[in-house]
């Protein structure tokens, strides 16, 4: 049994007992510094990867053929239908090989999950399966692809979990779904919530750093976007874009159908669906996470929820949460997801919902 843990007394609202299955995050020694932790948790080495993995283009869009690339790790075909299947999905310009992901993919799989890496459109060397780009308002293709697995295995219970980016395309589905079968949970990392505040917190000077390896890697994308497709994407005239906000404002917006990045911030943040949300559904958050920021409407709808567990740590950086743990067990936060899916999961349906909101704050 995990520990049960004592709130942040700073919470200024009324506190809930926190979960068994949450148990208190203490950064790993000189690993207090958000940006330490965000840092090193991208570089740090993992074990070996060695999952049993089937590759499945799903194809997510009719009208233009888009596909995107998913690999499956499926449990014995005779429990297979009844066993949990989780969906990953990573963050901005990550794929389904992110050290994250496949860290997590390896814990859901030992707790007998099936378990879908996907990649967002694009991602993942899968530039060759859509005429499109990738953005953060693409919730319907994560819908796309539960119902495709869904439908071949006849998959009675999924949770969806997502890290950054993929965390508002998770979130903004499960609020546009509401109650639908089969999704049974949701679970978040550092989610990013509010884009417009994200982005203009990445050309803060303390985060340019992060914020020049996005763009470096999204204009590289961009531009084997305009080889393989010509007639679609042109890069002259672009000029120089020196910020996410430039970028999604001079490319994302007009090839996506957006005014500008105001109206995509706008138009794809999951902010404006959480209250819709009606399965158990994490989200999962530090304090100091160089990048990510809650409008403070949006923090209240997330308390508002019932179906909402809000947690928030005062470290752990952003998708980091590295623990003074040895082992692979320093990865607190993805043993904290998979305990929680399992947790929301083992005596519920679809559609299932926890009594009352929860709003932690850990230390």
């Amino acid at each position: 049994m995990i520990p049960k843990t004592q709130a942040h007394p700073g919470l200024d609202r009324k506190l809930v007992q926190i979960p068994e299955w949450l148990n208190s995050f203490e950064p790993r020694r000189w690993l207090s510094s958000g940006h330490m932790q965000t840092i090193v948790g991208n570089f740090l080495p993992r074990p070996a990867f060695q999952l049993l993995t089937t590759a499945e283009a799903v194809e997510v869009d009719p009208s233009d053929g888009s596909r995107v690339l998913c690999h499956c790790h499926w449990q014995p075909e005779p429990v297979r239908s009844e066993r949990l299947t989780v969906v990953l999905v990573h963050g901005l310009e990550g794929s389904s090989d992110s050290r994250y992901i496949r860290g997590i993919a390896t814990r859901a799989w030992a707790a007998g999950m099936n378990v879908v890496r996907m990649n967002m459109r694009n991602c993942g060397g899968s530039e060759k399966l859509t005429p499109t780009l990738y953005h953060s308002g693409l919730s319907a293709d994560v819908g796309a692809v539960v119902e495709h697995f869904s439908q071949k295995f006849t998959l009675q219970r999924v949770a969806l979990i997502g890290y950054s980016m993929g965390g508002n395309l998770v979130l903004k589905l499960a609020g546009e779904w509401g109650c639908r079968f089969p999704l049974a949970a949701v679970a978040t990392v550092c989610p990013v919530i509010d884009l417009a505040a994200g982005a203009d917190a990445l050309h803060e000077p303390a985060n340019r750093i992060y914020e020049m390896h996005f763009l470096r890697n999204l204009m590289r994308r961009f531009l084997r976007k305009a080889a393989l497709f010509p007639a679609i994407y042109r890069t002259e005239g672009i000029g120089p874009v020196r910020s996410i906000r430039e970028f999604d404002d001079k490319i994302v917006a007009p090839c996506c159908g957006f005014r500008d990045a105001d109206d995509y911030y706008y138009r794809v943040a999951s902010a404006r669906v959480v209250d819709r949300i009606a399965v158990p559904t994490l989200v999962l958050c530090a304090q100091d996470d160089p990048f990510i920021r809650l409008f403070p409407d949006t923090r209240d709808r997330l308390l508002a929820n019932p179906h909402i567990t809000f947690v928030e740590t005062r470290h752990g950086g952003h998708c980091a949460f590295l623990g003074s743990s040895r082992g692979d067990d320093i990865h607190w936060a993805e043993a904290a997801i998979v305990r929680y899916v399992l947790h929301v999961t083992e005596d519920s349906s679809p559609c299932g919902s926890l009594p009352g909101a929860a709003a932690t704050k850990l230390q």
